[in-house]
């Protein structure tokens, strides 16, 4: 059968970040360390380019290409443009920071850029294994760019954690990939849904499938009990590489979600929910629980990320429409959250000093009044607190829950959520209340500014103005 080049429009976006790595993996080794700052726009550059041809090829009906491995989707349209936008606010922030420390390298931008195409081809997966493809694409970069700084022991232990844990994950759902391909004889999402809504759970080979699929993505979410690398690889990885790996890949994290269990599995819905509701209200729990008990700010980010995921889950054991609408909407505003609330860390951070404990906030009102201001919304949106967007996604996810008569879930995700508000609220007193531990000046270029503004303000805007982007996650699962 002869090769149509128009199968390859869909994924225009995929190939423009593949040209770009290989661009800078080139040009970088052409560049003299002074002109290592190429690099950068040749990345920013690359990642514009590609949100445009995501949104020129973007809409219309479902598309299947590529032997149907391959799927253009509203869905996939809106999480890879959303993917791109926080990937590019993560290279802004963490220029800076590494161009301080000698690490403005070629290799953290393509390593970074392998990062967003194992994202991209796992949002466009249609087939087992075109998302494992990507996702181990994407999980090979990370484990290289959290060990990126190589004379810090921490974060060579972290790599290795990461590495052990993450080979532990990705084996498990293999095994359940393997199983459920097994007993459907497809590993296209398609047959195997249809495989699924005629045997039933009957099959027994498919029950277990399931179970290790759910444990492969728990993993992957960091959901508790499969939580315990999340706390040790924030703290111990460079904070522009926790930035990047605490916002985009949740997004990412989320499509494997919605593909493996919403497109493959939808017909057993009732079987994979119990276990979800399982993952949720141990992660809302363990996750706010051991957040007020830390000092360092990222460990208490990372137990933050684990509750959200409890969050985010509640909307996809709903099963409803509705349900998957408001959990792609959380992960989204999470990601956008996420990505400005590490970006002001390292704009805290400068040449021999991280920004790393919370005590490093103190008085931050009193050496740039505006960046307090940034941090104090971003923290009242992972509070839930209106009328930042941060509100607007918990109720959306609670009103999911209660609509489908699990009214006891949503009272637990509220107490676990009043609970979690006092360590977002006390970063606020240290900002605002507290004396400045130093008065070193805040040094961040324009561009950094201009972007943490964006994203502050995006946080405020789409909480007063959430229409827009419900509107398209609902379009997603119309």
């Amino acid at each position: 059968m002869p090769f149509d080049a128009a199968q390859l429009l869909p994924i225009l976006p995929e190939i423009a970040i593949l040209v770009t790595a290989c661009l800078v993996l080139v040009v970088d080794l052409y560049l003299k360390e002074r002109d290592k700052g190429i690099n950068h726009g040749l990345t920013l550059i690359g990642l514009l380019v590609a949100m445009g041809l995501a949104g020129l090829v973007g809409g219309g009906e479902r598309v299947l290409v590529l032997g149907d491995n391959v799927v253009r989707d509203t869905l996939g349209d809106v999480l890879k443009v959303f993917v791109l936008i926080v990937s590019f606010l993560a290279f802004v922030y963490g220029r800076p920071w590494l161009k301080d420390r000698g690490l403005l390298a070629g290799e953290f931008y393509v390593l970074g850029l392998f990062a967003v195409l194992g994202m991209l081809v796992m949002i466009a997966a249609n087939s087992f294994l075109t998302l494992y493809l990507g996702l181990e694409l994407l999980a090979l970069s990370l484990y290289a760019l959290v060990a990126f700084d190589r004379d810090s022991k921490a974060g060579s232990e972290a790599a290795m954690k990461y590495f052990v844990l993450g080979a532990l994950g990705s084996g498990l759902l293999l095994y359940g990939i393997s199983m459920i391909y097994g007993a459907t004889g497809s590993i296209e999402l398609g047959a195997v849904a249809r495989a699924v809504s005629e045997h039933g759970i009957d099959n027994n080979i498919l029950v277990f499938g399931i179970v290790f699929l759910v444990i492969g993505i728990g993993f992957k979410f960091g959901a508790v009990p499969f939580h315990m690398w999340v706390p040790d690889i924030y703290e111990g990885a460079p904070t522009p590489v926790v930035l990047f790996l605490g916002s985009a890949p949740k997004i990412a994290a989320f499509a494997l979600g919605v593909r493996l269990l919403v497109d493959g599995m939808g017909g057993l819905h009732a079987d994979w929910q119990g276990m979800l509701v399982i993952l949720a209200v141990l992660s809302m729990a363990v996750g706010n629980l051991l957040a007020i008990a830390q000092t360092n700010i990222k460990r208490m980010l990372a137990y933050s990320t684990i509750s959200h995921v409890g969050f985010l889950f509640l909307g996809l054991l709903a099963g409803s429409s509705q349900g998957y609408a408001a959990a792609m909407f959380y992960a989204i505003v999470y990601a956008l959250t996420a990505a400005g609330a590490f970006g002001i860390l390292t704009i805290l951070s400068r040449e021999g000093f991280d920004a790393e404990h919370l005590d490093d906030l103190k008085g931050l009102n009193d050496r740039d009044s505006w960046y307090a201001a940034l941090m104090a919304i971003l923290m009242f949106s992972m509070a839930g607190v209106p009328p930042t967007v941060g509100f607007m996604a918990k109720l959306l996810v609670l009103e999911a829950v209660v609509r489908v008569d699990l009214v006891w879930l949503a009272v637990v995700a509220v107490i676990f959520s009043i609970i979690g508000a006092f360590y977002y609220l006390r970063v606020v007193k240290l900002i605002y209340f507290d004396k400045p531990a130093t008065d070193a000046p805040i040094l961040a270029s324009g561009g950094v500014r201009v972007a943490m503004t964006v994203n502050g303000l995006a946080v405020l805007l789409l909480g007063l103005f959430p229409a827009t982007l419900l509107g398209l996650c609902q379009t997603a699962f119309g």
